[in-house]
């Protein structure tokens, strides 16, 4: 994820909401606490684009990873 988006994400109090939710789900699974940061890593990379695609629909995203199945660069038509 590049570090513009990641930061703008941040810094948006829904985004927050949802990594705290996470934090909470994971954390549970774990047995122990797995920290925001550690939580907000997972989420940015696992949830944010269909975060962004869901929440931000009318602006363009561009693929947050090289293994995102949406990442049709190279791809011809």
């Amino acid at each position: 994820m590049n570090g513009e988006t990641a930061k703008k994400l941040l810094g948006n109090k829904k985004v927050i909401e949802e990594i705290d939710r996470h934090r909470w789900i994971e954390s549970e699974k774990a047995g122990q606490d797995i920290g925001f940061e550690r939580a907000s890593l997972d989420w940015l990379e696992r949830f944010s684009q269909a975060w962004m695609d869901y929440h931000m629909p009318k602006q363009k995203h561009p693929p947050l990873n090289s293994s995102d199945p949406r990442n049709t660069a190279g791809e011809t038509t």
